[in-house]
């Protein structure tokens, strides 16, 4: 019976309408790379960034040997490195294994990748986008917990500290390695600890997780590393923490870097 509300003339032209929007809203969110090669994901999509790194250069590096999109795959170590389309010169470092994030138990066996290693060799990724070398104090490593990040693959954000956050950990530099301190770093608590190296026991998953008390989870955790002075061969990192378990805590660290590279001046 016909809809004398909806005349079929008019009911074709909005079946038109409705599938041009739908086309072209399809055809955005099939649209991950921009022109320069960034990663731009779609936020109605939790694994839009493996579907970038299992489906395009995992798959491109093996068969062709161009890890595009990808600035880079590493097969031995089992992680890739991306643009982000967000930001001067941030980077992210993902595995080439489906790892959901913080919360996922097998980062913290003995013999899983070392991201963390990894993420901050990827420095040099920064460095050459901003065309200078960063003072290891300059560099910022940051992963989110499970509350506070869009997809759900582990991503470690790989870019320039904030100018004031890097003079506020400076008291911290030459802390015994071990040793956790409170701090309070844009308005949030935040415990800080330094270690000798980001692999093994000092793989800052693990120096985490130790410090965890029976209540407390990985899953609400955020971390942050950055250099703890001029030489890491010699002064290390520092490890900063916090979580949405802890009083004034929060579960994300990334507002601690600039995405705009300030400390990097205009070029």
């Amino acid at each position: 019976m016909p809809h004398a509300l909806f005349p079929a003339a008019r009911r074709t032209s909005s079946f038109a309408a409705l599938f041009a929007s739908l086309a072209a809203l399809a055809v955005a969110l099939a649209t991950a790379l921009s022109t320069t090669g960034c990663v731009r994901l779609s936020t109605l999509d939790a694994n839009g960034l493996w579907k970038v790194v299992g489906e395009q250069c995992v798959p491109n590096a093996r068969d062709t040997g161009n890890p595009g999109p990808c600035t880079s795959v590493d097969f031995q170590k089992r992680y890739a490195v991306l643009k982000d389309i967000n930001g001067r010169a941030q980077y992210l470092l993902i595995p080439t294994d489906r790892v959901a994030g913080i919360e996922s138990p097998e980062i913290l066996y003995g013999g899983s990748p070392e991201y963390w290693r990894g993420a901050w060799a990827a420095g040099r990724y920064v460095d050459a986008k901003l065309n200078t070398t960063l003072a290891p104090t300059q560099l910022g490593l940051e992963i989110n917990s499970s509350q506070r990040r869009s997809q759900n693959q582990l991503h470690i954000h790989v870019d320039c500290m904030r100018n004031d956050i890097a003079d506020a950990l400076a008291p911290y530099r030459h802390d015994p390695p071990g040793t956790w301190r409170w701090a309070t770093l844009d308005g949030k608590r935040y415990r800080v600890t330094r270690v000798t190296t980001l692999a093994d026991n000092g793989n800052p998953f693990r120096v985490v997780e130790r410090s965890l008390g029976p209540q407390r989870s990985m899953a609400v955790q955020t971390i942050l590393v950055t250099g703890a002075g001029p030489d890491t061969a010699r002064d290390g990192w520092l490890v900063v923490n916090s979580g949405l378990d802890v009083e004034g805590g929060t579960g994300t660290a990334e507002g601690l870097l600039d995405h705009s590279c300030a400390l990097a001046g205009a070029r």
